[in-house]
C-alpha cells in the first residue's frame, strides 16, 4: 500500500510519522532530554536477585536499575562467562573446562534453571535494553544481545537463522534461509529482516562483515569499561526510521530540515541508493505535520473518544492493568435491520482500533468490549477484520476469539511509552483520576465535620470559620445557606464562610475561633 514517512525535526524535538493510504498510523518522537534508550548495551552490576518472582535488578548507571526477568537470561553465555572466570582463578585447563562444559549444557538443555542458579549480587554483566522506562518502571533489559543491520538481525550468542514472518512466499523462505546458512559465522544467528526479501548474497555478505565488526568493538570495549557504563548507544531516531521503516513499500521521505535531509541522503547513497530520490525536502509554507494533517492526528490520539465516519465511535481507557475500548453506535441508527447496524459499526471500529492501537503506541493487555451481536457469523467476520488489520502492524500482537461476552482480548508489543504518556502528565487536580469530588459532595463533609465537633463540646469559642474553594463556597452561601443558618442555631455559633482561591475544590479548613 503506498507510504509516506514525515520528518519534523528541530533543536528540541524529532517527531516522525508514518501514513498509509494518507493515513496516519504510526508515530514517533524523541526529546532531545529524554532520549530513547532502546538497542543501547550497558555494562552492568546485579544489584539484587530476588527469588520470589525469578528477577534481578541491575545497575546500568541510570536512575533506576534496570530489572531482568529469569527469561530474559542467556542461561549459556552467562555460565559460559562464569566458567571462563572460574578457569582464570584456578588455572585450569581450559580445554578440559570447554569439554566439560559442553557436556552439561547437553545434560542440562531441558532443564529450567532458577535466576539464582545464574546470577548472583556483584556479578558484572553486559545487557541490552528491551524496554524504555515507563511510568515508575525502570529499564526492561536482557542478556540476549541483538544487533540491526539494513537486512539482518545480528544475534551473537545464538545460533539460529529466523526469517521475518512478513515474508510470506515459502520459495523466498526457504531461498534466504539457505543463503544464509552458507555465508554466516560459525555460532552466531541472523534474523531477515522484511527488507531483506529479494537480496541477493554480495549485499547480505556486507551486512554481516559489518554487524561482526560492530560485535567485536563492543566486546573489546566492554573488557576495558568500568561498571556501570554505555558500552553501544544505538542509532538516533533518523537513522533508525531510515534502516527499520524505509523500505521499497514507502514512496517518499518527506523531511523539513536541510540539515536532516543532507543525513538522509547520505545514508540512502551509503545503504540504500535505489530510494536516494524519494527522499525530499519540503519547501511548503505551513508546518510539515499541518500540511498532511499529522498535528490534527496526534490531537484526536490524545483524546479518550475517536468518532467513526458512520457516526459511532470508540472509547480508550488507559489503567495501569490494560487498555479497555468501548465500542458504541453513537449518533448511527443504520437504515437496516439492528444486527445490520450493529456489525457495520463492529467492522468499522475494529479497523480504527488498530490504527489507533498503532497512533497511540499502545501496548500490554487490551479488552475490546464490541456491541453485542446475535449471529455468529458476524462475531467472526469482525475477529476476521480485526485479524487482517493487524497484519499491518509492525508489533507482535495476539488476539483470542470473542468471548461469550462480546469481548475481545488481546495483547500488544509494547517497546515504548503510548504518546499519551510522553506528551502528556496526570492532571495536578485530579490527580490522574479523571474525576474530582462535587462541590455539594464537600458541602456535606464540611456539614458533617461542624456537627462533630458541636457535638464533643470540647470547645467554648463562638465562631466557626470555613475556608473553602470558591465553588463551594457559592454553595453554602447560596443552595445550603438555610441548612447553614439551621447548624448556627444548632450549635449556638457564628458561622464564617470565606473563599479561597488557592484552595483545591476537595479542600476545606474548619477553625474555631
Amino acid at each position: 500500500m503506498p507510504s509516506e514517512i514525515i520528518i519534523n525535526a528541530n533543536p528540541r524535538e524529532i517527531r516522525v510519522g508514518v501514513m498509509e493510504n494518507h493515513v496516519a498510523v504510526e508515530f514517533y518522537i524523541d526529546h532531545k532530554r529524554d532520549e530513547d534508550i532502546v538497542g543501547n548495551i550497558y555494562k552492568g552490576r546485579v544489584s539484587r536477585v530476588l527469588p520470589g518472582i525469578q528477577v534481578a535488578f541491575v545497575d546500568i548507571g541510570l536512575g533506576k536499575a534496570g530489572f531482568l526477568y529469569v527469561s530474559d537470561v542467556d542461561i549459556i553465555d552467562i555460565m559460559e562467562e562464569h566458567e571462563s572466570l572460574l578457569t582464570k582463578k584456578e588455572g585450569e585447563d581450559a580445554e578440559k573446562e570447554e569439554i566439560g562444559f559442553q557436556r552439561r549444557k547437553r545434560r542440562d538443555s531441558d532443564r529450567s534453571y532458577l535466576i539464582e542458579e545464574v546470577l548472583q549480587e556483584g556479578q558484572e554483566i553486559l545487557v541490552q535494553v528491551s524496554k524504555n522506562p515507563i511510568g515508575t518502571k525502570g529499564a526492561r533489559i536482557t542478556t540476549y544481545i541483538t544487533l540491526p543491520g539494513r537486512y539482518l538481525v545480528f544475534m551473537p550468542t545464538i545460533d539460529h537463522i529466523g526469517i521475518s514472518r512478513r515474508i510470506e512466499d515459502e520459495v523466498e523462505r526457504k531461498r534466504l534461509k539457505k543463503l544464509i546458512q552458507e555465508i554466516k559465522d560459525s555460532g552466531a544467528g541472523y534474523i531477515v529482516r522484511t527488507v531483506g526479501e529479494g537480496k541477493n548474497k554480495e549485499e547480505f555478505e556486507s551486512d554481516i562483515k559489518f554487524l561482526g565488526k560492530l560485535w567485536m568493538d563492543i566486546k573489546k570495549r566492554s573488557e576495558n569499561s568500568k561498571v556501570p557504563s554505555l558500552i553501544y548507544k544505538d542509532l538516533d531516531l533518523i537513522y533508525r526510521t531510515l534502516r527499520d521503516m524505509f523500505t521499497q513499500d514507502v514512496d517518499q521521505l518527506i523531511v523539513d530540515s536541510s540539515e536532516v535531509h543532507q543525513r538522509c541522503l547520505e545514508f540512502a547513497d551509503s545503504y540504500m541508493p535505489k530510494f536516494k530520490s524519494r527522499v525530499k525536502l519540503y519547501d511548503g509554507k505551513a508546518p510539515v505535520f499541518d500540511e498532511y494533517g499529522l498535528e490534527m492526528e496526534i490531537e484526536k490520539a490524545l483524546k479518550r473518544k475517536v468518532w467513526l465516519k458512520s457516526g459511532g465511535y470508540i472509547a480508550i481507557d488507559q489503567t495501569e492493568a490494560l487498555v479497555a475500548i468501548d465500542v458504541n453506535t453513537g449518533k448511527y441508527v443504520g437504515k437496516e435491520n439492528p444486527e445490520a447496524t450493529i456489525l457495520k459499526t463492529n467492522l468499522e471500529a475494529a479497523k480504527e482500533i488498530v490504527c489507533q492501537l498503532r497512533l497511540r503506541n499502545i501496548g500490554g493487555l487490551i479488552v475490546i468490549d464490541f456491541i453485542d451481536m446475535e449471529i455468529e457469523s458476524n462475531k467472526e467476520k469482525v475477529y476476521q477484520a480485526l485479524e487482517q488489520a493487524v497484519k499491518t502492524d509492525r508489533s507482535r500482537t495476539n488476539i483470542l476469539k470473542i468471548s461469550e461476552l462480546g469481548l475481545v482480548e488481546m495483547s500488544r508489543q509494547r517497546v515504548r511509552d503510548s504518546i499519551n504518556r510522553i506528551l502528556c502528565q496526570p492532571c495536578p487536580y485530579c490527580e490522574g483520576k479523571g474525576s474530582i469530588k462535587s462541590s455539594k459532595t464537600i458541602c456535606y463533609e464540611v456539614f458533617d465535620k461542624i456537627q462533630k465537633s458541636v457535638k464533643s463540646g470540647n470547645s467554648n469559642k463562638k465562631k466557626i470559620l470555613i475556608n473553602v474553594h470558591p465553588q463551594v463556597a457559592d454553595l453554602l452561601l447560596g443552595e445550603e445557606s438555610d441548612y447553614l443558618d439551621h447548624m448556627e442555631k444548632k450549635s449556638d455559633k457564628k458561622i464564617i464562610v470565606k473563599a479561597d482561591f488557592d484552595m483545591h475544590q476537595e479542600q476545606y479548613e474548619i477553625t474555631e475561633i
